[in-house]
């Protein structure tokens, strides 16, 4: 007698509906992770994005003997090479060439001299929020 190895037809049918079921879940489950995802990206907390760039300029105005090179409304350059920028059409703000806040509706830079010191004043708007600081440099 022949030895009958191999599966038959009603097991390879089972084979092709299991691997249905786990390829329609799979897709299911993947679908709504990306929809989650591309949702979340919609919505920057204003003040997430206010607190992300007071954390990075303040780290650079209190460097000890830092001096402004050049201030407009646009940007501000330091001593140190360090530049920030606010470019409108990407709604973004950059340190150098890295775009550390999004959304943002408007942000101008301004230098005073008070009490003999150097003081930057930052006017920054987003979602609503606006908020006027002053840096006083060391």
């Amino acid at each position: 007698m022949k030895s009958q190895k191999g599966i038959t037809l009603i097991s390879l049918t089972v084979y092709v509906i299991v691997m249905l079921i786990v390829v329609g879940i799979i897709a299911v489950v993947s679908g709504a992770f990306f929809k989650s995802v591309k949702d979340a990206n919609f919505y920057n907390d204003p003040l997430t994005e206010y607190t992300t760039f007071n954390s990075y300029f303040s780290d650079e105005v209190n460097h000890k003997d830092i001096q402004i090179l050049e201030c407009t409304e646009n940007y501000v350059v330091f001593d140190n090479g360090v530049q920030y920028s606010f470019i409108k059409e990407n709604r973004g703000i950059y340190r150098n060439k890295v775009k550390i806040c999004w959304d943002i509706e408007n942000c101008t830079f301004s230098e005073s001299i008070e009490n003999g010191k150097t003081v930057i004043s930052v006017h920054f708007e987003s979602g609503g929020m606006n908020r006027t600081t002053s840096y006083t440099l060391r």
